[in-house]
């Protein structure tokens, strides 16, 4: 591995013309959807940006890698843009088996300054020491998430709550917020199964879903990808256990949708009993102004992942949860890049995001950072199906009834 001191003196991803930007995510495999949607959104934004003049005179550029969802081709693309791409930051990482292996390098290259902004995963190792320091995050946590899932299933009398989790990093995340919301009220796992990071929708659940349906839960909570998701779903409409089952934000709301419509039966059957957590609100709500602009941008822009990393197909939506929480990442990202000025360097960078306080997104909430606050975003959302699409839910007890 090269060494802190053998990267070249003023590596620092800016020129006169653009600031380059680093990003490793999943554009293959059973969750290309996320790096996919996540790009896209972010892309609509920069787009914009750099077609009326960029920040300070300089495109903001991308330079991506795939890895597939898997921590090894992430640390060796991380590794490349930082040491051969001379990437000015990093951006937009997808996932939480994949980020918690990069942070230990960012820790060596302390020196060098190359934070990671706004990655996609809301686990706790890159918001809490000894790698706090190494990234800024925008959304809430999966702490945050799984409370808010618990503590109204328990406000609505389900008490029996079971947990269906990936079997990494990611999966331990959620598992242990669970488990924490749960011990707040006195309250234990009714039940856990788990499964191998990769597994595909044609893959099957049953065995987990019969795991779970020994202990009669009243509610699951998924900490998964889509396909897998998707596949759990689908096995425990069929083998009968029909309890609200909740996704965290990251499963990628609409992927899974789609995979639960194309089994040709009527996806209300297979929807009907999903809550999906969100860190952003719906996109479907154009009263809120950053809606309007998202909606706006990506229909003006449509962008394209690089034709040199598709590698499978897929169909991008014209909007989605992940899309649009990219578009603000990105966002936000434009705003603290114009606060370093003329002359960005990385020595600005932790000034410049601690300058954001209250800062207007656009979404209701507003965004602040400090040496000790690393995350801008605190709200959680709720969504359930109606007629083959997500909407928001207000009422849980209405619709556990």
């Amino acid at each position: 591995m090269v060494s802190a001191q053998e990267i070249e003196t003023g590596f620092e991803g800016a020129t006169d013309d653009e600031i380059v930007l680093g990003m490793s995510a999943a554009f293959s495999g059973p969750s290309r959807g996320l790096g996919s949607e996540l790009y896209r959104g972010a892309m609509a934004y920069f787009n914009y940006i750099n077609d009326n003049g960029g920040v300070a005179g300089r495109k903001i550029t991308l330079k991506l890698y795939d890895d597939g969802y898997q921590p090894d081709p992430c640390v060796r693309n991380t590794m490349k843009l930082m040491l051969e791409d001379n990437v000015f930051l990093l951006f937009g990482y997808v996932g939480t088996p994949t980020v918690t292996r990069v942070l230990p390098l960012l820790k060596k290259f302390q020196d060098e300054q190359v934070y990671l902004f706004f990655p996609f995963t809301g686990a706790q190792p890159q918001r809490e020491p000894p790698y706090g320091d190494f990234a800024f995050n925008l959304r809430a946590s999966y702490r945050q998430e799984t409370a808010g899932l618990v503590n109204n299933f328990l406000d609505a009398g389900k008490r029996k709550i079971g947990v269906f989790y990936q079997a990494d990093a990611y999966g331990r995340s959620g598992w242990a917020g669970v488990r924490a919301a749960l011990d707040r009220h006195g309250e234990r796992l009714a039940g856990e199964a788990t499964y191998r990071r990769g597994q595909r929708f044609t893959g099957s659940m049953r065995e987990q879903v019969e795991i779970l349906k020994a202990n009669s839960p009243d509610a699951v909570i998924c900490i998964g990808s889509y396909a897998a998701c998707a596949a759990f779903a689908r096995d425990a409409v069929d083998l009968d256990l029909r309890v609200p089952i909740a996704n965290l934000s990251f499963v990628g709301s609409e992927n899974m949708l789609q995979l639960l419509g194309d089994l040709g039966e009527d996806v209300e059957t297979y929807s009907r009993y999903l809550v999906n957590s969100q860190v952003v609100p719906s996109y479907e709500d154009t009263s809120i102004p950053a809606v309007r602009e998202y909606r706006e941008l990506m229909e003006r822009y449509d962008p394209a992942v690089p034709e040199e990393l598709v590698k499978e197909t897929y169909s991008p939506f014209p909007q989605s949860f992940v899309s649009l929480e990219g578009f603000l990442d990105a966002k936000l990202m434009t705003e603290i890049l114009r606060r370093l000025g003329g002359n960005p360097d990385r020595d600005g960078l932790e000034e410049a995001v601690f300058s954001v306080e209250n800062y207007d997104l656009g979404i209701g909430e507003r965004v602040s950072f400090g040496p000790d606050r690393r995350q801008g975003l605190q709200t959680v959302y709720y969504t359930v199906v109606e007629e083959g699409r997500f909407v928001t839910l207000d009422d849980w007890q209405s619709w556990l009834s």
